[in-house]
């Protein structure tokens, strides 16, 4: 970690030195963040920030802590961390912590929509930059939350399930395990996967039950999946971790003839695309969104970047599918905390 520490801080202050503003711009995808980031520049004097995200036994939320503390340390942020534990109750119990500390700017994934509005109302009232992560805490004409990085989550549910039908040629039994109901990113991913499907009259959808992002309740789900239907030809998961742990147990029982489709492009589910345990994923750009969080944080106490001017009040993370193809390429880019 040091050593990518001192590589990325060296890569950035060039950047940041020799106008390759543009450049930095097009790896991240996030020009008007970043725009206003490279302009502030690192924090003359230490910041502290808190963040939480959905919980990180997630992969995704993991590597995105790990994400906000390396962009932190470039940017001269200290981040103290407030773990959602994939679990609403339990994440607005320590954003209730975190709204009764003085912080200067935050950074929140809900793990629910409309879970944490109350805490999170009583920070911005404080005047501290709420950032939103990747799914809504409130609706953004309910609360006025200084930006909002997200990826295009119906996008990433119809691309890869339009690669997982284009497979099949349009004909077969296919299953989509969900993830927390109450998070915008699952809604989306949903719809998503309905905007394909629709298409293809000779696929039929078996079950469409969450999972909660919850890898045993993924593996109890798809034990009863296996007895039940003798075929079935592809899954759509809306994670990697979900999607991983029903192939450890369709591995099990001798399935692994089923076409398998995840959402994130974490590391291990690039390597499974590479080896074949999976046929797709599409990165969720857990780096860029955190990262990205830091600096619009930054830019908002630094340089004074007002919402909705210096920073946008939605912000959209592009990221690509996933094949094998393009695997090894896009872990290079996940090793550096780019994508």
């Amino acid at each position: 970690m040091t050593d990518r520490l001192n590589r990325g801080r060296r890569d950035f202050l060039s950047v940041a030195s020799v106008g390759g503003a543009a450049a930095a711009l097009g790896v991240f995808g996030i020009g008007p963040v970043m725009a206003a980031g490279i302009a502030a520049g690192r924090s003359e004097k230490p910041l502290k920030a808190a963040f939480s995200n959905a919980g990180l036994q997630a992969t995704w939320c993991a590597q995105g802590k790990a994400a906000a503390e390396y962009w932190g340390k470039l940017f001269n942020v200290e981040v103290t961390w407030f773990d959602g534990q994939l679990d609403a109750v339990k994440q607005r119990a320590a954003i209730d912590n975190m709204a009764s500390q003085k912080w200067d700017f935050v950074a929140i994934q809900a793990f629910g929509i409309g879970t944490l509005t109350q805490p999170v109302q009583k920070m911005i009232d404080a005047g501290i930059p709420v950032i939103d992560m990747d799914t809504l805490i409130a609706p953004l004409d309910k609360i006025n939350v200084h930006s909002f990085l997200a990826p295009d989550n119906e996008f990433m549910g119809a691309s890869v399930t339009q690669a997982l039908v284009t497979k099949l040629g349009g004909k077969g039994k296919m299953i989509m395990t969900q993830g927390a109901l109450g998070h915008t990113g699952a809604q989306g991913r949903a719809r998503g996967f309905e905007s394909v499907v629709k298409q293809y009259p000779g696929i039929e959808v078996l079950d469409r039950q969450p999972a909660d992002w919850d890898v045993t309740k993924t593996a109890r789900l798809w034990e009863t999946y296996l007895t039940k239907y003798p075929q079935i030809d592809a899954a759509f998961f809306h994670n990697d971790d979900m999607a991983l742990a029903a192939y450890n147990v369709m591995k099990a029982r001798n399935r692994t003839n089923i076409l398998i489709g995840g959402v994130d492009a974490m590391p291990p589910a690039i390597s499974a695309v590479a080896d074949g345990r999976m046929f797709a994923t599409v990165r969720n750009p857990s780096c860029r969104i955190h990262g990205g969080a830091i600096i619009a944080g930054v830019a908002a106490v630094t340089a004074g970047e007002k919402s909705g001017s210096g920073i946008p009040k939605s912000v959209v993370t592009d990221g690509p599918v996933v094949t094998k193809e393009n695997a090894a390429g896009m872990l290079w880019m996940e090793d550096h905390f780019l994508i």
